[in-house]
């Protein structure tokens, strides 16, 4: 019987709020089953950026990441947010370690395509380099990934957060038993955007073309669904989006919270 291991991926305002965000990490380590953290940080990138005077570029939500862009990412979630966080982990007793699929050579990417937009410094993962997280894992370690990637050749890459969990998820499921948590602050996927009591508590590839066609989801959901579902099919256990402060419970109790995705 395979070991299960718990993939979290933490996103949204949750990043951006110390308070949310120190609460989410307590109970993150209380997870005493293998476990992976992978963070976004958009938000804290366009403010610095900002700040500092490096123009942003976004296309249908997605970062046009030129080579300035790329420094100042490298700089905030690769440093700023991950220590913060592996701090944090720390303080908590757990011993995380801050990474990104450059270290251990834990993600390889290809640079995306032109095709049609130029999305610049920005990675299509390939594959991930399971022996080695494993060996994190049967250690002790709990490896905290930020959204970089590299080619082997020497090169960083942005790549998505939520495709950064998916792949993770799906290559680790070979191993072992993988659940897969997309992690923010609403309580899943709403039928609503403006009543959070709204929840969506099971999406199948059939009822998700459906909530499509009618409008009922759009814009950033739909890249976190349609890796929610590339999950499903290619061996995770299970996935679900779910509150922030929903985790511990979902794990440790084992019931349904937020939105369940089903094959």
């Amino acid at each position: 019987m395979k070991q299960p291991l718990h993939i979290v991926k933490i996103g949204g305002n949750v990043i951006d709020n110390p308070e949310k965000l120190a609460a989410f990490l307590k109970d993150f380590s209380g997870i005493k089953e293998p476990k992976i953290l992978i963070h976004g940080g958009g938000k804290i990138a366009t403010e610095l950026a900002e700040k500092m005077d490096i123009p942003q570029q976004m296309i249908d939500g997605r970062r046009i990441t030129d080579a300035e862009t790329l420094k100042l990412i490298t700089m905030v979630y690769g440093g700023l947010i991950s220590k913060n966080i592996v701090a944090a982990l720390s303080a908590n007793g757990d011993i995380a370690l801050g990474l990104s699929g450059a270290d251990a050579n834990s993600v390889l990417a290809d640079k995306r395509p032109v095709n049609p937009v130029d999305f610049g410094f920005v990675g299509d993962i390939q594959s991930v380099n399971t022996e080695n997280i494993a060996r994190l894992l049967q250690a002790g370690f709990v490896p905290v990934f930020c959204a970089i990637t590299h080619n082997g050749g020497g090169q960083l890459l942005n790549t998505n957060a939520d495709t950064m969990a998916s792949s993770i998820a799906t290559a680790m499921s070979g191993n072992y038993e993988s659940f897969l948590y997309y992690c923010f602050e609403k309580k899943g996927v709403l039928e609503d955007v403006n009543d959070d009591n709204s929840v969506i508590s099971e999406i199948n590839p059939s009822s998700y073309e459906g909530l499509k066609q009618e409008g009922k989801i759009f814009q950033g959901m739909i890249p976190k669904l349609d890796n929610a579902f590339s999950a499903i099919r290619k061996g995770v256990k299970a996935v679900h989006i779910l509150q922030a402060e929903d985790l511990s419970s979902s794990i440790l109790t084992k019931k349904a919270y937020g939105t369940k995705i089903t094959a």
